[in-house]
């Protein structure tokens, strides 16, 4: 294989190859290491399916996985926000390997792309919930795969500095407090329909409000310490989500005991019919009106523009690479600087060629004796301080346009 990559006929070895041109062979043969090991650790801890059953008992396994695990904190609840989004693209796609865009997931997930990232890098991908196994490029998203959890990666250290929404380390004999238990229980399919409604916007009723929601209506009639421990939410969070939640009408109190109101997740799949309610409650009238009372509606919509703004100025850019547009390169030669026309070195202008592969100047119409046409129609500047050959022209032209690029 690594004779294979290194070959500088097989267009697959290019970066291989590119690595070793730059920083040298032994550089390009522990990147080769570096991709085979990462290729082992895929092939082991990717499950095979077998049939169309087994790929949704699949999904399904994984769904009442995420949905047991404490996800604790702000950069916890964001976290599960984002997987449920992959895992809704999963299910679309018919399994764990699936396509999906930063701003497709950042859409679903009703956050920003610069959120998105910070749950990828802390959370998710550390925590073997997710692997990003091929960048999208050019119109195509990426392409992730939906792991298990920490059980198939290891658990990155944390810091000592933590609130009582981490739980201690049992290795240490540390405390246990109802807010540091392991367990957890919500419906994760309600919190995928919710989330990315303007309500549950940052500051709106936040995460915090929509994991009770759905840990109401995974188990309805919850005391606050139940709901502290199914909802992975800190007790004084919790206070103040069912105060919100309270106040529009989702949820009632009967002595201690939280439930939501039977059309509260109207639209959304009703709540469990045993709920306790009052008749004299007043449900909200709908997420919209929620939303504008916290001054958040029409931030989905934003995001969404922004996005299509995005995508419409790359496809533009793509459209431009794709006619070969570039900017014009200049050389230093001789102490003075020589403009390479922006053109493909493949479509050298006919007035400009001489017989004999010579360039002939545009100006004088006389031989430029540094400028030559190859035999497949590329312009090489040779100097008589330059005695490479083609192929390494060829070589270093290429190199020199990723740098550009690049900066």
């Amino acid at each position: 294989l690594t004779q294979l990559l290194m070959h500088p006929d097989h267009e697959g070895g290019r970066h291989t190859q590119n690595i070793a041109l730059r920083s040298g062979q032994a550089r390009a043969l522990a990147y080769i290491r570096r991709v085979w090991d990462s290729a082992c650790t895929t092939v082991s801890t990717t499950a095979e399916v077998e049939s169309r059953q087994h790929l949704h008992e699949s999904l399904a396994t994984l769904r009442d996985r995420i949905e047991v695990t404490p996800w604790r904190g702000k950069r916890g609840r964001t976290a599960l926000r984002v997987l449920r989004a992959h895992l809704n693209f999963a299910q679309t796609a018919g399994g764990r390997l699936h396509a999906a865009s930063e701003r497709q997931a950042a859409e679903e997930a009703g956050i920003s792309r610069q959120t998105l990232r910070n749950a990828y890098e802390t959370v998710l991908k550390p925590g073997g919930w997710l692997r990003r196994l091929r960048v999208g490029q050019g119109r195509e998203g990426s392409t992730w795969y939906l792991g298990n959890g920490p059980a198939t990666a290891p658990r990155p250290p944390s810091s000592r500095h933590q609130t009582t929404q981490f739980p201690p380390d049992p290795a240490l004999e540390e405390w246990s407090t109802p807010e540091t238990a392991i367990s957890a229980n919500v419906d994760s399919a309600v919190i995928g329909h919710l989330m990315a409604h303007d309500a549950f916007a940052h500051h709106g009723l936040g995460s915090s409000a929509l994991m009770v929601i759905g840990a109401l209506h995974a188990n309805p009639g919850q005391t606050v310490s139940e709901l502290v421990i199914t909802s992975s939410v800190s007790r004084a969070t919790t206070y103040r989500a069912l105060g919100r939640l309270a106040h529009h009408g989702l949820v009632r109190r009967i002595g201690e005991v939280w439930s939501l109101e039977p059309r509260a997740l109207e639209g959304f799949g009703n709540s469990h019919p045993e709920a306790v309610t009052d008749r004299q409650a007043v449900p909200a009238q709908g997420w919209d009106l929620i939303a504008d009372q916290y001054g958040t509606a029409g931030i989905a919509a934003s995001r969404r523009a922004l996005h299509a703004a995005q995508r419409a100025a790359y496809r533009e850019a793509l459209e431009l690479l794709s006619e070969h547009r570039a900017k014009a390169l200049v050389v230093v030669r001789e102490g003075r600087q020589v403009v390479v026309p922006a053109l493909r070195p493949d479509e050298v202008p006919p007035p400009w060629r001489g017989p004999g592969g010579v360039v002939l100047s545009p100006a004088t119409g006389r031989v430029d004796p540094v400028w030559r046409v190859a035999s497949d129609g590329r312009l090489i500047l040779i100097t008589s301080h330059d005695q490479r050959s083609y192929d390494e022209l060829a070589a270093a032209h290429t190199e020199a346009l990723r740098e550009w690029e690049s900066v």
